[in-house]
């Protein structure tokens, strides 16, 4: 069959080149601009099944599926019509007998014959075959046999893609992340040998754990080992986080069991970070970097769990990331102010002192408290910068109330200092300098330094504690109680107060008579022995005591009854600011005043 007005032999190829065309092994044709075969050679015949004399007169882009795809078909039209040189793609065709080939397809015109073009299809099966197999050992982990990390973050991005989301399923993505705990001392000790089996054997049970969940589910997780001891199950088309909780428990309970590795008997546990979110604006690599935080949070929290990611959670690891990427900057921006707590004798009620507490005006999250970010201070050393400025400015202001109130007795200042203020500067120095530059006396300063970072000290602390001590500076152990509490210690380091942690204050509690009695929190008698003896000892030893967190006027009568010599909490006053702690030094009686704030 040809298209009308065409003659089949002005077509077929001249007779010169009949023969070459005819024996060629590239299968090839001759189709006309109708998209006609005119003329194939027993090559093409061969490759799709067919006697190549029965093919004249079909359309060629069935013979090799050119009309499967809008794309590939439009370009062919195109090349039968002259409007574009040439079309090269690959398909994949069936044979009669039921097998796949793979070709590729080239149509392009014929020399001097402007009524054809010329098809020729080469077999490319042996090429795609080598080339999955090269595809399939980069895309799986030689050691588990499970897809690697690049497979992994191909089928992340594919599955977060709008179009596999859009058409159907869930809209919902899911995410194990688990790293073996302890899997390095496996290696360390047995060595990589053991470890690969034992790799291998977890590989296995999280692809048991995989299959399980994924029957008669849409689909099945993909496990995939990311490197080093770390897994990741990805579920697609996830229906909640109840699925990815089930999913990791049953992971955790798999591998508890031990493992038998040529006679080796080994036992592990996992630390899970689970996430479950709408696929629709989630990225591979936010959903990848929320799912190692939450891995973190396992680890941080016990290991041998599952964790679940928690945005609250989230958000205030952001924030202390922002605070400490700020703090430097913000001692330099004077962004830090100090309030005031007084310390109050428990005889007269009069202020003996204060405490000065740093506070940071953040610019984004307001007024901050030291717990916000201290810590993050000594984990970075700027610790001693903004220690150097709050023991500067304390002093410079207890100099200043002495100076406005010449006629009240001076009050000292207790400045905190952490531990890493000693190792990471010279403390001593900095401590006469501030005296001397302030004027402030030495006796009227303070150190508070926390129970644990005292107890056990040695070398470099302990002769800058006794250097201190000789200048006449006043030493004090904070939040006495909670930690070591070594009492041998306390003949030996240069300690001149113990402040009580507010927890054996509070367990005081109230007394019956009290119409403000918390009636449902019961006193605790043993609280009341054990700080009467504390204050004993160290009265015996030459130290003064300060309660903390005395809040109640029954806390502060049973405290001066068993002797204890100051007080400080919001019985008296809450922090302050310094013009607050004039007032209460102003005019005589205003003291009196001081437990109503």
């Amino acid at each position: 069959m040809s298209s009308p007005g065409t003659d089949p032999d002005t077509l077929a190829p001249a007779v010169d080149f009949r023969s070459a065309f005819t024996a060629a092994p590239l299968a090839m044709a001759v189709v006309d601009r109708e998209g006609l075969v005119v003329s194939a050679n027993e090559a093409l015949g061969a490759l799709i099944g067919a006697q190549s004399g029965a093919l004249a007169g079909r359309l060629a882009a069935d013979l090799v599926d050119l009309a499967s795809d809008a794309r590939t078909w439009h370009a062919y039209r195109e090349v039968l019509r002259g409007r574009e040189a040439r079309l090269r793609c690959t398909r994949r065709i069936k044979h009669p007998d039921g097998h796949a080939v793979w070709v590729q397809v080239m149509v392009g015109p014929l020399p001097d014959r402007a009524e054809a073009v010329l098809l020729s299809v080469a077999d490319i099966s042996a090429r795609r075959e080598l080339q999955a197999r090269l595809r399939h050992l980069q895309m799986h982990d030689p050691v588990t046999r499970l897809p690697n990390r690049t497979l992994f973050f191909e089928r992340l991005s594919a599955a977060l893609e709008a179009e596999s989301y859009d058409e159907g399923g869930t809209g919902r993505i899911g995410l194990c992340y688990l790293d073996l705990d302890g899997f390095k001392a496996v290696n360390d000790t047995l060595g990589h040998r053991v470890g690969d089996r034992l790799l291998a054997a977890v590989a296995e049970r999280l692809t048991r754990c995989a299959d399980e969940a994924g029957y008669a589910r849409a689909s099945t997780p993909l496990v995939a080992r990311l490197g080093g001891d770390e897994f990741a199950l990805l579920v697609e088309d996830s229906t909640g986080t109840e699925q990815l909780a089930e999913l990791a428990e049953s992971v955790l309970k798999a591998l508890q069991a031990p493992f038998d590795l040529s006679g080796q008997r080994l036992s592990l546990s996992a630390s899970i970070g689970v996430v479950e979110r709408q696929a629709a604006g989630t990225t591979a690599t936010g959903l990848m970097q929320v799912a190692d935080t939450t891995l973190y949070w396992a680890k941080a929290d016990g290991k041998d769990r599952w964790t679940l990611f928690d945005p609250e959670r989230n958000a205030h690891r952001m924030t202390r990331q922002a605070l400490a990427s700020t703090l430097r900057p913000a001692i330099e921006r004077g962004e830090f102010t100090l309030e005031y707590q007084p310390l109050v004798g428990m005889e007269d009620g009069r202020v003996r002192g204060v405490e000065a507490l740093v506070r940071w005006n953040h610019p984004q999250f307001g007024v901050l408290t030291p717990n916000r970010f201290i810590g993050l201070a000594e984990e970075d050393g700027s610790i001693v910068p903004l220690g150097r400025w709050v023991l500067a400015t304390a002093c410079r202001q207890a100099r200043r109330w002495q100076l406005e109130h010449p006629e009240e007795p001076p009050l000292f200042v207790s400045v905190n200092v952490a531990v890493r203020q000693v190792w990471d500067s010279d403390l001593v120095a900095d401590v006469a300098e501030t005296l001397a530059e302030t004027g402030l006396e030495p006796h009227l300063l303070q150190l508070e330094l926390t129970e644990s970072a005292v107890m056990g000290s040695a070398g470099r602390p302990l002769q800058a504690l006794q250097a201190l001590s000789a200048m006449g500076v006043g030493i004090a152990i904070d939040d006495f109680g909670t930690g070591y509490s070594n009492l041998a210690y306390l003949s030996r380091l240069p300690v001149s107060v113990l402040k009580l942690d507010g927890s054996f204050v509070r367990g005081f509690q109230y007394d019956s008579s009290d119409d403000k009695a918390d009636k449902a929190v019961a006193p605790n008698p043993a609280d009341e022995v054990i700080v009467e003896a504390m204050i004993q000892l160290a009265h015996r030893l030459g130290l003064t005591v300060t309660a903390e967190c005395v809040e109640t006027s029954s806390q502060a009568t049973r405290l001066r009854r068993i002797g204890c010599d100051t007080g400080q909490g919001w019985l008296y006053s809450r922090p302050v600011s310094p013009d607050r702690i004039s007032e209460l030094l102003g005019p005589p009686g205003v003291q009196a005043a001081v437990g109503n704030p």
